[in-house]
């Protein structure tokens, strides 16, 4: 039997010429979808208060603010209520106590493209996506800092990814035109949405 490969290990944190490269980006003026707990803001950047639990794209040490969205409310769904993986079950209540958010941008966002081909192009692979958590902050401060000044990122979903998420940096809350408050996924009007989002990931429906 052939010998296996050896583990990849941790991504390795951006090299130190990354500053001097030009970054691939995505400029899209598409509306963004999120899920957010009922009677707070929708945009929460993760800075007032600070987050609980650190994710992907937040700053290292708090130097500035992400959003977090998607592309569709699927994605927005998976990425929230798909968080804990495994788990294939979501309750009513938990649905009625997150409104669906649709945000809308008065210019394209110009975001870091981390999908397909454009990884391999600033050095990088998919343990960004799915790996360390603290390697991929230093990733996004040094998005951040370049001297391109990208309003975010934008991933595939770990949980699905068809679906496109974006993590904006606190410097497109400029061009964020508007915030829809669409109603929580428990709301009659969003029955056909639920039932189609539950199929897409074979989800159960309990009562809390």
């Amino acid at each position: 039997m052939a010998p296996s490969k050896p583990s990849p290990g941790p991504h390795h944190p951006p090299p130190p010429n990354l500053a001097d490269r030009d970054l691939p980006l995505r400029s899209t003026g598409q509306p963004w979808f999120r899920f957010q707990t009922v009677g707070h803001n929708a945009l929460y950047w993760g800075t007032e208060p600070p987050r609980r639990y650190a994710q992907r794209f937040d700053a290292p040490n708090g130097e500035y603010g992400v959003l977090y969205a998607a592309a569709d409310p699927h994605g927005a769904f998976i990425e929230t209520f798909g968080h804990n993986t495994g788990i294939r079950h979501v309750g009513q209540a938990d649905l009625a106590s997150r409104n669906l958010v649709q945000i809308e941008v008065n210019r394209p966002l110009h975001l870091v493209d981390l999908t397909g081909s454009r990884l391999a192009q600033i050095g990088a692979d998919a343990r960004l996506l799915a790996g360390e958590i603290a390697v991929a902050r230093l990733w996004s401060q040094a998005f951040h800092d370049h001297q391109m000044a990208p309003d975010g990122i934008c991933y595939h979903a770990r949980h699905d990814p068809d679906r496109l998420c974006a993590a904006m940096f606190d410097r497109a809350a400029l061009a964020i035109q508007s915030v829809g408050y669409l109603g929580t996924l428990a709301d009659y009007a969003h029955r056909t949405l639920l039932a189609d989002i539950l199929n897409t990931y074979k989800f159960g429906l309990g009562p809390s």
